[in-house]
Formats: structure tokens, C-alpha cells, sequence
């Protein structure tokens, strides 16, 4: 395994961990440890219980009420509610504490109600049961949360590791496990961990009784890659190294059982320890609504000081004139002779009185419409999975808006865009392209270009998957031009992995091919050069692959089809069975005698193995550019032919690896592993650069036998999702642990990366090793690019990352990143996921979401402004998390473009129209106040100011917020750009706001000075009309609607006719005043058409239907410009076909000519 980046001498050594059977005892590293007589206490080390949530019993109280009021208006209110307890408030205390306590009480409890539930998943995990040692050879089942360092665990077949464990033995006799770290590196290829020769006989639960050791080593830390420490056991040092290590999170394979002696628990394991505190996160428009309180707090400052002057001037002039106030015999609040302390007194009571500037209802009412909207995303039933049985979750509400705003997506591969499963479709050997089956690109390109040629137009839904299940199904392909075509061709996979089709190579028939000898050996290349474990598999028979790489399982699946199947592996041999024509199968044994490894650098395997004809081969597979450079002047005689086919593969989106061996005469191979064992056995720095150098030696002079293609297998509407986001303008980075071949193969299958797009690939491992040289290069070239059609794509590793997101280069790597169509991030470790993440964030100051399924993503999802996690089968980590989760990627597109969509604009509009009738209202208290002589007294009575915003006008506001669609979820996946009215911010920007703030102004006025004028010689109009101005900004309406926006209207005047007939003991001035002073409203409403205003008008007058192309037009201009997805890809390959069509044409004409 990789440990890049490791510095031995930054290492912190820890305590001791000395342990017995039981339970350890803790000493200091200046201690010496005592004989053992019974188990000790490990008092200093963190139980195994872990949590995420935000609060706990003691922290929720202090938490939540600072969550609270961090909110500007709550403070306000707080501060007003306190002063309504003294005399110079105009309201009762009642109407203004009652408010504040309802609306923090009911926030309150949503934040308990959301954190309860990560508790409860929590709980699921610390109550998982495993096999521990509690003394005298004897296990028991008992909970997660139980472990303690120097705990003995046993763990079986299939169960996740419960702490980072240090490996003593297992159920092979030669203390292998084989291990899935899926949820830590993101990586679905099996581990081997080897545990210390000396413990090997602890291999039962008796060899434990009388067991005792001590472990020294480095203190917790997140890095997955790297350990270090000494085993001290029966008097002897045994140094430690990741390949002991089993971490938690990880799950055993194909062991039946494993014993382990926990090394860092709960909060200090290695998992966690790349997890981050659960953020509390707040959205862009809530943070804006801070702003806007600011203003409206300046602006209620402004008129009470406008106030406060004029009652100190009226109470100095005027007041002395007052006789019925009994001016001799007042108090400081209205004393003429100190005009100045009176207007200060009156400072606070304008601001309490004033305060409905600011809308008290305004955050409960958005918490209660978030939640809501939560309860529509969770009950979606697009976006349930029927294989899992699993819906779309949101798991908390605060973010709903945030969806419809994000502008760049941070993606994990392993799990959450891929299925890992590659199906192998083509080869060449010896020259000659063998399967006639056709990629996913190729048939879409081809149906393309005879829609085109052909003048058709004809359009259908682009929705679907058109491969689902395997099968290429009706679909829609929509080209720059607004061309599309149907697809009907069915692919039928009878095998898993294997969609080949050629009768040439079939039922043994290659033995009949020219090359039947290449053709044989190419077979047994596929069946020996791989580091696989078979499987049998009782109900069919044959044998399932774990391997370290799809790709392999996928090679030896089709060598198992062509009648080579791998059967079985010892420590020395590997066993194929062989069936040549119709003949019986042989079993073959091939002594394996050398392994030479993949990995990034590279890019290349090899397997030494000796034959039953005592022949010895070195078999090679690998990128065909490293493979062509090594091949001998007589093993390019297929070349040529070759490097065609590999180019054809490519283009057509297909993972490729090149094929070639070489036979080896005994002494030289004898000469080759002596010096190779001695380097194997060397201990240092140099030990890698010479192992690689001793396999440079040996993978010479290769002979070219053929290729490989295999087509990647992604998520059900893995590629379709992305091409849709990509219309909607949402760019898409890749941040995986694996491999970068794997990643970019990845990318090609995804339609992230195509063919023709340039790739920089910025790596320690390049000659170049100046990463900041090569960062200002790649910038410098495109912004020299002149082709418009160009696309780039940026490529790195986890290494070069390390370097790159320092404080010197980092937003030089961002502006080079932000420059590229795609990116991808190859080798990152958890917390690296997050930095970039964080990277981005900051960087663009724009809304960035993560979406990922293990617990190696934990961290990126914390970090950005939208967590998403995958609720796939391995493990919950990434969506106890996360903020929404979902079953599968594809989902992610109606989470966005549907309800991300709706989200924001029900919410922006909401908070808007809060805004303008709290204007409204709030200033005609201030207009009052000038007919009043400024003394403070309210327009309206108590009740009406404390049901106004609670109840009176909440719930038409809600309804806006809850049921509000400008266009259907259908027409919003058909029109993909209108989602980039959220990142734009159209409906929340400050023209938009101080728009609504004028109106509200407007109104205000309008609505004041047109009743006193009316009230003033008591005249009535008639024939006048009342309209709502909610009532014209909703353009959706259903029942519920209709009933909160006509109920509230009519519960108003009901109130008033209520309230106003009971005794004037309790209704006072507002007796009968239905009755006598009810005077119509003036009506005024403007639009500015937009995008779904067009649509809106398109949809009312039944165009869709009646004029298809005028439709199809404007659903073609309805996608974002974009470098990525599958349609970009089909657009540069109908480029390229159309460049080689005007090629032949020019050729024809010129021979014409001639």
C-alpha cells in the first residue's frame, strides 16, 4: 500500500499500551513496566464509543440558544421582550415575549428532532456485536462501544473492523487476511495483511489465556498509509508496518476469522481521525437575511431617532399648552422641562413599537417551510430506489435553498459513480480486431449521424438511461444542433463481465484462427498475470473473482468464457483449467515465482512463471504506452495494427491495456532473483527505486502479442445524470483514493473525459518536478488555446496534491482548476478530500456540494456548503454525515434540478414578500406617530399586532414557501439552464430585495395616507376591489392554497368582525370598526418575463403540443454550454466524423479531377 508523504522523524510515540488477556495497563514511555499480575484500567485512552452529532444532553441547551441567536432579529427581540417589562414599553410584555419564545422554542426543537436522529444511527453502529476476549481463553459477544486498547477481538468472515486492530493471527495457516477498505480509501480491491511470524500460533481462542505484550508506537493520526511502532512479545522486538494493520471501518474477506488486538479506539482510530466535527452549516439567503435585518435595523434606528427628536420638541413646546395631559404633574418620560431625557426615554419605546420592521415569524415560518419541503424531497417517489428499498432523505432542512444554487459538484467515484463492474466487449490479437459488439458512444454517435444525414428530427425523451439493465433501449441523443434520433438495438449480457461477441473466438474456434498460437497465449496472459483469489460458486458451478482491480475480474471472467478458467491459487502455483475446441478440460499448473506489481508509476504487471514444460515466461500487462516502449525490434511485428485498434477502442470510450511476454532461459532468470531477493529484503529509503529498477531489468525486450478492451460499468444513470448537470452549468470534480489509470478510465466511461480533450497531468513523478512550474504552464497554455471547441482536463495525484494546496501555490492550483472542463484527483486521502474541498469553497466563494458513500468522504462532505451521501451497502458513515442522502448518483439530478429549483425560489420569493408586508405594515405605525405628536401610541391594538405575523398573514406566506412551482418537475429536466437562476441568484440579489423593500415603502404610503384621506370626511367608495399581493406573485395554486390565501383574507375581516362586536371593555378603539370605517384597496402588480415565464406562456397556450418545433427549438437552446457529459462527447464525435467525411469527399474530388 502507498504511504506517500511519510516523515519518520515528525512521528509522536504515544504511551505504552501494555496489555494482558483482558484488559491493559497504562504507562508513561519513562516508566518500565512491571510483571503483569492482572488485567489494569486504560484510564487515559478513549472508550470505542463514537458520535456524530452536534449537541449532547449537557452541550444542547448553551448550543442551540447560541445557534438562536445568532440570528441578528432574535437578539433584537430578546432585547425587546426584556424592555417590555418596563414602563416605556408600548405593548403589553405578553405580546412580545409569548412571540420570541414560540419561534426559538419551535427552532429549538427541530435542531433536537434532527440531532436525535443521528444519535439513534449512532447507536447502531456502537451497538454492532463482536467476539471479545474477557479472560482465561474464553470470547463473547458484546457491543462496539466496549473495546478498550489491548482488547483481544475476534472477527469473522464478512464483519467490518470495529477498531483499528493490530493483526495476530488468522484462519490461514500462514496468518493472511484479505481485507476491503471501500469505506476508507474508496478502493473495492482486497488488501493482503500479514500478521508477525511470532504470533502465528495464537490461532484459537485458548492460545489467549495466559497472553501478554507490550505495543510501542506512534501516537493517533489520520494518515491511512503510514505506521509505526515495536511489538514486544516472549522477550523479543518485532518492528510494525501498515501490512499489520487492520483499520477500522474496513471489512475482513474471504478469511473466515481474524485475531486483533485494538491499538486506537473510538476518536482516535484512523477513521475517524479524517472525519471533522459535524459543521453547523447556514445557507447563502440565510446569511443575506442577516444582512437585510441590518438594513431594516438601520432604517427602524433612523425613524425611532426621527421620532424620539420630534416627541422631545413637541414635548418641550407643545406639551406646556396641554392641559388635559397635566403637563405640572408628569414624570421624566414626559417632563417639558428636560425635553432631552424624555426624547431618550421615547428612543426605546420607538424601537419596541417600530420593531415590526423586523418580522419576528419570519425564521419559524421559514423553519416550518423547510421542513416541509424536507417531507416533500423525503416522500419523492422519483427518487426511490426499488432495489434497496430506499428513498431520498433530508436529513436536515436547513439547507433546502442550497440545493438550487450550487455551482460546483465534488464526487467520489468508487461506490458512488461506479458499480465496479467492467464488462469485457473487444481484443486484438496478433493484429486482427476481434468482437463485433459496439460501446455505448459508438452507437449513439453512429444513430447521430444518420439522424442527421437523413434530415431527421424527430425528438423523444432524453430522461431515460438508454442502457439500462444492458439494454440499449428507445432513447434521445440531443446534439449542439438540436438533432436527435431513436435508438432501438438490444445488448444482451447472459455473463456478468462479459458482453463479447464474435464467433471467432468462441466455442474454441480461435484454434482455427491464423494466429492460433498468439491467440492461446494472449488467453493464458488473461488467466495468469493477476493477483486474483477464485471463489467457488456453488449454484453455477464456476467461480467468482475477488481481484484487485475490476479490470481483472473482468480478464479473467473472459478467459474463463474463452475456455481458460482460473481454478485455483496456493502460495507457489496458479491453476487453469483449459478447454480447447469441444475437448475435455485440462487443469494446468503454472508455478508463480515472481510478482511485479502495479502501481501508478508503472503503470504496468508482470508475473514470472514457470510452466509443465519447465518453460519460463514473463507475462506483462499494461498502458500500451509504457508496453510499446519496452517491446524488442521482433516483437513489434503487430504494432502497427495495434496501436489502430487501441485508438478505435478509445475513441469508442474503452479501458484499454496492452498485452505482451517474453520467454526466459533458466540462468538468466536464476542471475536476475538472486540480486532480486536481496533487494526485497532491504530495509531503507532506496528499497523502492531499487525494486523497480530490478523490474526494468527483467521487463525488456517484450513481444507484442495484443490489447484489451473493456467498457467500464457505471451506476444505473450515472452518465445521463451527469450530462444533465452539466446542462444546468454545474461543473463536476472527481476525488477518489484510487488509482489514476482507474480514475481516468472512469472519467472516459462518466463522459467527464473524452477523446480530444487535453489532459494535464501535473505529478512529482514527471520530469518536471517543479509542481509550480507546471501548474503556470498549463494555465499559460489555455489561455493560448485558440480553438473554441477545446476542452482540458486537470489530472493529480494525492502527492503532488499534498504540495499543490499549499499556502504559496493553492489558488493557483484553483484558478488552473476552475479553467478545466473537468477534474480529477487521484490518490487523495480522506482529509485531502476535504482541504480541496474547503479549497474550492473559499476560493470561488460559490456553493459547493459533496457527494460520496464511505467514510473516507465524511470529511469532504462536512466541509462542504451540501453534504450528500449515498446510502449504498457498504456502511452508513457518509450518510450519518451528510445532509441529504440518496440510494443511487442518478438521483442527484432531480435533487437538484427539480427540487433545488423549487427550493430556492420558494424561499427567496418567501423571505422577499415577508420583507415587503412587514414594510408595509411596520411604516404606517411611523406615518401615525406624526398625527400623534410622536407620544408613542400605537394605530393598532396589541392583539392585532401580535397575531399579525403569528397567525394572520403566516399562512398564505407559507403555502408560497411549501407548494410554489413556477414550471413542473417534468419541464425543469427538460429545460436543464433554468436551474442556473439559483446560482445567479436571480430571485434573492439586491436588486430583486430593495426592489420588494421599495414596494413595500410604496405601499405603505399608499395604504396610509389614501385611508386617513378617506377616513378623514368619511367617504366610501364603491365598486373598489382588494387583492393580495401574495395572491399575484404565486404563478402554482392547489386547494391548500387557495384555502391559506382567501382563508386568511376572510379570517381577517372575520376577526375584525368579531373582535370589533365584543364590549369596547375589551375591543376598545377598534369596537364596530369593521362596520364604519371598511374601505377598499388600490390593486397594482407589474412581471418582468424571465425563463419560466416564457415556458409558463408556451405551456398555458398549448404550444408543446400544437407546435413540436418551436418546442424542440427551444428546449435545444435550453442547456448550458458544456465540455462534459455524454452529449458533449457525441457532439466532438459527430465532429470528428464529419471531419473524416469532408476528408473523403476532398480525396474523391481531387481524384476526380485528376
Amino acid at each position: 500500500m502507498a504511504r506517500p508523504g511519510r516523515r519518520r522523524d515528525k512521528l509522536r510515540w504515544s504511551k505504552l499500551y501494555t496489555f494482558s488477556c483482558v484488559r491493559p495497563a497504562v504507562l508513561l514511555d519513562t516508566e518500565n513496566p512491571p510483571s503483569l499480575q492482572g488485567p489494569g484500567s486504560p484510564a487515559s485512552y478513549p472508550s470505542n464509543y463514537i458520535s456524530t452529532t452536534k449537541y449532547n444532553i449537557i452541550t444542547f441547551l448553551p448550543k442551540a440558544l447560541f445557534e438562536q441567536f445568532r440570528r441578528v432579529a432574535n437578539i433584537y427581540f430578546l432585547l425587546a421582550a426584556i424592555l417590555s417589562l418596563t414602563p416605556v414599553a408600548p405593548f403589553s410584555a405578553v405580546s412580545m415575549i409569548a412571540p420570541l419564545c414560540f419561534v426559538v422554542g419551535l427552532s429549538m426543537a427541530k435542531e433536537a428532532l434532527e440531532d436525535w436522529r443521528r444519535f439513534v444511527q449512532d447507536m447502531k453502529v456502537n451497538s454492532r456485536k463482536v467476539s471479545i476476549h474477557k479472560g482465561g481463553g474464553k470470547f463473547a459477544y458484546k457491543p462496539w462501544q466496549t473495546i478498550r486498547v489491548g482488547d483481544i477481538v475476534k472477527v469473522e468472515k464478512d464483519q467490518f473492523f470495529p477498531a483499528d486492530l493490530l493483526l495476530m493471527s488468522s484462519s490461514y495457516d500462514d496468518g493472511i487476511c484479505y481485507v476491503e477498505t471501500m469505506n476508507l480509501d474508496g478502493e473495492t480491491n482486497l488488501k493482503v495483511k500479514r500478521c508477525l511470524e511470532a504470533t502465528l500460533p495464537l490461532d484459537d481462542n485458548t492460545a489467549f489465556q495466559d497472553f501478554s505484550a507490550i505495543i510501542r508506537c506512534e501516537d493517533p493520526n489520520p494518515n491511512l498509509y503510514s505506521f509505526v511502532g515495536n511489538f514486544e512479545y516472549d522477550q523479543q522486538v518485532f518492528a510494525l508496518d501498515p501490512s499489520q494493520i487492520l483499520l477500522r471501518d474496513s471489512k475482513l474477506r474471504n478469511t473466515s476469522y481474524v485475531f486483533g488486538v485494538a491499538i486506537f479506539t473510538g476518536h482516535d482510530s484512523k477513521v475517524m481521525q479524517n472525519a471533522t466535527s459535524s459543521p453547523s452549516k447556514r445557507s447563502r439567503i440565510e446569511k443575506k437575511m442577516d444582512q437585510i435585518i441590518y438594513i431594516l435595523f438601520t432604517l427602524l434606528v433612523l425613524i425611532s431617532l426621527i421620532s424620539s427628536i420630534g416627541f422631545a420638541v413637541k414635548t418641550k413646546y407643545g406639551m406646556p399648552e396641554w392641559w388635559y395631559l397635566q403637563p405640572l404633574r408628569t414624570t421624566n418620560l414626559f417632563d417639558p422641562s428636560q425635553p432631552a431625557l424624555s426624547g431618550i426615554f421615547h428612543l426605546v419605546t420607538a424601537l419596541i413599537l417600530y420593531g415590526y420592521l423586523l418580522p419576528i415569524s419570519l425564521y419559524v415560518s421559514i423553519e416550518l417551510v423547510k421542513v416541509l419541503q424536507a417531507m416533500f424531497i423525503n416522500q419523492d417517489i422519483q427518487m426511490y430506489d426499488e432495489e434497496t428499498g430506499k428513498p431520498a432523505q433530508a436529513r436536515t432542512s436547513n439547507l433546502n435553498e442550497e440545493l438550487g444554487q450550487v455551482d460546483t459538484i465534488l464526487s467520489d467515484k468508487t461506490g458512488t459513480l461506479t458499480c465496479n463492474q467492467m464488462d469485457f466487449l473487444k481484443c486484438s490479437i496478433a493484429g486482427v480486431s476481434y468482437g463485433i459488439g459496439s460501446s455505448e458512444v459508438e452507437i449513439a454517435a453512429a444513430k447521430q449521424m444518420a439522424s442527421e444525414i437523413s434530415g431527421a428530427h424527430e425528438r423523444v425523451s432524453s430522461s431515460q438511461n438508454p442502457w439500462e439493465n444492458n439494454a440499449f433501449r428507445t432513447s434521445e441523443i440531443e446534439l449542439e444542433s438540436g438533432i436527435t434520433c431513436k435508438i432501438d438495438k438490444v445488448r444482451k449480457s447472459a455473463v456478468k463481465g462479459f458482453i463479447f461477441e464474435d464467433n471467432r473466438l468462441m466455442e474454441g474456434n480461435w484454434s482455427k484462427e491464423a494466429s492460433a498460437d498468439v491467440i492461446l497465449l494472449f488467453f493464458r496472459i488473461l488467466a495468469l498475470c493477476h493477483t486474483a483469489i477464485p471463489e467457488a460458486n456453488e449454484e453455477t458451478g464456476s467461480f467468482n473473482y475477488e481481484s484487485e482491480s475490476p479490470d481483472e475480474g473482468a480478464f479473467l471472467v473472459a478467459a474463463r468464457e474463452f475456455g481458460f478458467e482460473f481454478c485455483k491459487r496456493t502460495q507457489s502455483s496458479v491453476f487453469v483449467r483449459e478447454r480447447h475446441s469441444s475437448s475435455h478440460p485440462i487443469e494446468r499448473e503454472f508455478k508463480v515465482l515472481n510478482i511485479l506489481e502495479f502501481n501508478s508509476k508503472r503503470k504496468r504487471m508482470s508475473v514470472i512463471v514457470r510452466d509443465e514444460s519447465d518453460q519460463i515466461l514473463l507475462l506483462c500487462k499494461g498502458a500500451d504506452s509504457i508496453i510499446f516502449d519496452k517491446l524488442s525490434k521482433n516483437g513489434r511485428i503487430y504494432e502497427e495494427e495495434t496501436c489502430k485498434h487501441l485508438c478505435e477502442y478509445g475513441e469508442a470510450g474503452l479501458r484499454t491495456l496492452a498485452l505482451a511476454y517474453r520467454k526466459l532461459e533458466e540462468s538468466e532468470y536464476s542471475a536476475w532473483n538472486t540480486e532480486f531477493l536481496k533487494v526485497k529484503t532491504t530495509i531503507g529509503p532506496e528499497r523502492d527505486a531499487l525494486l523497480e529498477n530490478m523490474a526494468d531489468l527483467m521487463e525488456r525486450d517484450l513481444i507484442l502479442v495484443g490489447a484489451t478492451a473493456v467498457e467500464d460499468k457505471l451506476q444505473k444513470g450515472v452518465a445521463q445524470c451527469i450530462d444533465k448537470l452539466a446542462q444546468a452549468g454545474l461543473k463536476i470534480w472527481v476525488l477518489t483514493g484510487d488509482k489514476m489509470e482507474t480514475a481516468i478510465n472512469i472519467g472516459f466511461a462518466c463522459s467527464l473525459l473524452r477523446q480530444g480533450m487535453k489532459q494535464i497531468c501535473i505529478s512529482t513523478t514527471t520530469a518536471d518536478q517543479n509542481i509550480s512550474l507546471q501548474i503556470t504552464n498549463a494555465s499559460q497554455m489555455i489561455k493560448l488555446e485558440k480553438d473554441p471547441h477545446a476542452a482540458f482536463a486537470l489530472i493529480i495525484d494525492g502527492k503532488t496534491l499534498s504540495y499543490a494546496l499549499e499556502e504559496d501555490m493553492r489558488y493557483a492550483f484553483l484558478n488552473l482548476a476552475v479553467d478545466c472542463a473537468s477534474v480529477i484527483c487521484c490518490r487523495v486521502s480522506p482529509k485531502q478530500k476535504a482541504m480541496v474541498t474547503r479549497l474550492v469553497k473559499e476560493g470561488t466563494g460559490k456553493t459547493t456540494l459533496a457527494i460520496g458513500d464511505g467514510a473516507n468522504d465524511v470529511g469532504m462532505i462536512q466541509e462542504a456548503d451540501i453534504g450528500v451521501g449515498i446510502s449504498g451497502v457498504e456502511g452508513m458513515q457518509a450518510v450519518m454525515a451528510s445532509d441529504f442522502s440518496i440510494a443511487q448518483f442518478r438521483f442527484l439530478e432531480r435533487l437538484l434540478v427539480v427540487h433545488g429549483h423549487w427550493c430556492y425560489k420558494r424561499i427567496a420569493q418567501m423571505i422577499c414578500y415577508f420583507f415587503y408586508k412587514n414594510i408595509a405594515f411596520g411604516l404606517t405605525l411611523f406615518y401615525f406617530e406624526a398625527y400623534t405628536g410622536f407620544s408613542g401610541q400605537s394605530v393598532y391594538d396589541d392583539w392585532y399586532m401580535l397575531l399579525f405575523n403569528v397567525i394572520l398573514t403566516s399562512l398564505p406566506v407559507i403555502s408560497l414557501g411549501v407548494f410554489e412551482q413556477d414550471v413542473s418537475s417534468e419541464v425543469c429536466l427538460q429545460f436543464p439552464a433554468l436551474y442556473q437562476q439559483g446560482p445567479k441568484n436571480l430571485f434573492f440579489d439586491w436588486y430583486r430585495i430593495l426592489g420588494w423593500m421599495a414596494n413595500g415603502i410604496y405601499s405603505s404610503l399608499a395604504i396610509f395616507f389614501l385611508s386617513i384621506n378617506i377616513f378623514y370626511n368619511q367617504a366610501f367608495r364603491a365598486g373598489g376591489q382588494t387583492a393580495d399581493m401574495i395572491a399575484l406573485t404565486m404563478s402554482h395554486f392547489t386547494w391548500i392554497q387557495h384555502l391559506f390565501v382567501w382563508g386568511s383574507v376572510a379570517t381577517w375581516y372575520l376577526f375584525l368582525l368579531g373582535y370589533g362586536i365584543t364590549s369596547p371593555l375589551y375591543s376598545r378603539n377598534a369596537y364596530k370598526i369593521l362596520i364604519e370605517a371598511l374601505a377598499p384597496a388600490p390593486s397594482t402588480g407589474s412581471v418582468n418575463p424571465l425563463d419560466h415565464h416564457v415556458i409558463q406562456e408556451i405551456k398555458y397556450y398549448g404550444k408543446d403540443v400544437e407546435d413540436r418545433h418551436m418546442w424542440t427549438r427551444e428546449r435545444s437552446k435550453a442547456r448550458q454550454e458544456t465540455k462534459i457529459g455524454f452529449s458533449a462527447r457525441v457532439d466532438a464525435k459527430i465532429r470528428q466524423l464529419k471531419g473524416k467525411l469532408q476528408k473523403k469527399y476532398s480525396s474523391m474530388g481531387v481524384l476526380q479531377s485528376a
